[in-house]
């Protein structure tokens, strides 16, 4: 190396360009509406949102009708709560596989990337919340020679 740098400006200066941050451009079907995949345990869901009255849509039943405990309704409209965004959007949600606790937090997941993807700028506040995070925790599998994924047969003497 010829030169010497001394200070940090001399550094952006001899490495040229900076690279800037990626732009995320708004990602919208003919329709008009926002897709995304939101993915919690075994659970897919595939979500479409788009400008309406507030409607949510879960496989062809109501909101209240397919999630009727308060708790797993109250996990799908985090993300909408913290964006400053509720009954805003028409939801329709398709979801398969898991539980109701596996298939909400999947609904979750997949509004919050839909919504990205209608309103870029909402990238950061559902970052900061966690809502952009896929939870990859999965159940372990059963091994042979076990009771379970860990536990061992009950031992016994004789």
């Amino acid at each position: 190396m010829a030169e010497n740098i001394s200070s940090l400006g001399e550094l952006g200066g001899a490495l040229g360009t900076t690279q800037e941050a990626p732009k995320h451009v708004k990602k919208v079907d003919a329709q008009g509406r926002a897709y995304a995949t939101g993915k919690r345990k075994n659970a897919v869901a595939r979500v479409w949102i788009r400008p309406g009255s507030g409607k949510v849509t879960i496989n062809k039943r109501d909101l209240e009708v397919y999630f009727a405990r308060p708790v797993l309704r109250m996990i799908l409209e985090q993300p909408l709560g913290v964006a400053n965004r509720a009954g805003q959007y028409d939801i329709i949600v398709t979801v398969a596989g898991g539980g109701l606790s596996g298939q909400a937090g999947a609904v979750r997941h997949g509004l919050s990337k839909a919504l990205t993807y209608f309103e870029p700028e909402l990238r950061g506040v559902l970052k900061k919340g966690g809502f952009l995070t896929r939870d990859s925790r999965v159940v372990e599998r059963k091994k042979y020679g076990r009771a379970k994924a860990r536990r061992s047969f009950q031992f016994s003497k004789r």
